[in-house]
């Protein structure tokens, strides 16, 4: 979870002075308050204890337990790595809000904390659109050549991660660390100087646009192509149950990607265009909860994996009930051996 500009959000603007910027006394409530030192390491907390297990167990599989490759599990993994990258930077956000907000780490730290939360937001969003159009592909063109289709789902991923870290260049070029002097603490990204509000305020717009807007229309459209193609068969029997697991899938993804990300983007968008239009801003709980929501999206990501794969499922349950990949490949080829021996047998 992260929050931004705590001061510019709640409407109170922060001013500068040579030994550090201070705040108002509402200021000083919202970052001492309960909201900010107890509710938010709570969820950090939520998402550590849930993400770094899952994530890492699914990298894992997707890795080194799935021999099989195709672009969906490319892409699934990549989508475990950036959430896993994520997770593993929290305890230092929960260090900081236990604290007081009181962010004690050094203003590098504070930059790479800040970077990885916005990476792995908008390389979320960028797998699960390639996901999307990946399933609308494979339902369409199901014959489509798989050595061909996971060097695309490769150059597409390695692309995806040079995009999104180019984009987060900016964030390491003006201050995330600053100290408040009346409160004699240092935030971390969750105050604005007034003289860097313009870049903040372009680079969040651009990056909310293009890092949400884009992701979401080709969701969209993906899934709706997809049930336009899966409802000309939803008549036999046979492929229609399947089918109806394919539908439900859809409005499960789309419903976690729009839980997720759409409210803190369009807080994000609505917060910037405010900022620069220097007008009061009140919706600051509303607009950490948003952003609390975001956060969670590394905790679900995992389950959306098990209920996509077959065949990460099965490697999960292999993996718990401590089975290697060579003895489940033996008890398959000994169980079809056996089939076989029975249909030939008068």
């Amino acid at each position: 979870v992260n929050f931004t500009n705590i001061i510019r959000v709640c409407g109170y603007p922060s001013r500068e002075t040579g030994a550090g910027d201070s705040v108002n006394a509402q200021t000083m409530e919202a970052l001492e308050g309960p909201l900010t030192t107890v509710f938010l390491p709570t969820i950090y907390i939520i998402v550590f204890a849930i993400g770094l297990p899952t994530n890492t167990l699914a990298l894992w599989v997707f890795l080194f337990r799935t021999k099989k490759r195709h672009p969906s599990s490319i892409y699934m993994a990549n989508l475990a790595l950036a959430d896993l990258l994520y997770v593993i930077w929290t305890p230092l956000k929960i260090a900081y809000h236990f604290k007081g907000n009181n962010w004690i780490f050094g203003d590098g730290l504070c930059k790479v904390l800040v970077a990885f939360f916005y990476a792995n937001m908008y390389c979320s969003m960028a797998f699960i659109a390639c996901i999307s159009v990946q399933r609308y592909w494979a339902v369409v063109y199901p014959m489509s050549q798989r050595q061909r289709s996971n060097v695309l789902a490769v150059s597409i991923s390695v692309g995806v991660w040079m995009l999104v870290w180019l984009t987060t260049i900016p964030l390491y070029l003006y201050d995330q660390e600053v100290y408040i002097r009346n409160m004699d603490i240092k935030t971390c990204h969750d105050v604005t100087r007034p003289s860097q509000k313009k870049i903040a305020a372009g680079y969040f717009l651009t990056m909310g646009t293009l890092g949400f807007v884009v992701p979401a229309v080709v969701c969209i459209i993906s899934y709706i192509l997809m049930l336009k193609a899966l409802r000309s068969n939803m008549g036999d029997s046979t492929i229609g149950q399947k089918r109806r697991k394919a539908v439900v899938l859809i409005i499960t993804v789309l419903v976690m990607f729009f839980l997720c990300f759409t409210p803190s983007n369009m807080m994000l968008l609505v917060h910037y265009t405010l900022l620069l239009l220097e007008a009061e801003n009140n919706m600051y709980g509303f607009y950490i909860t948003t952003l609390c929501l975001a956060s969670l999206n590394s905790c679900i990501d995992p389950f959306i994996y098990y209920f996509i794969s077959e065949d990460f499922r099965e490697h999960v349950k292999n993996t718990f009930l401590c089975r290697s990949q060579r003895t489940v490949e033996r008890s398959k080829v000994s169980f079809s051996a056996l089939k076989f021996s029975k249909d030939n047998t008068c």
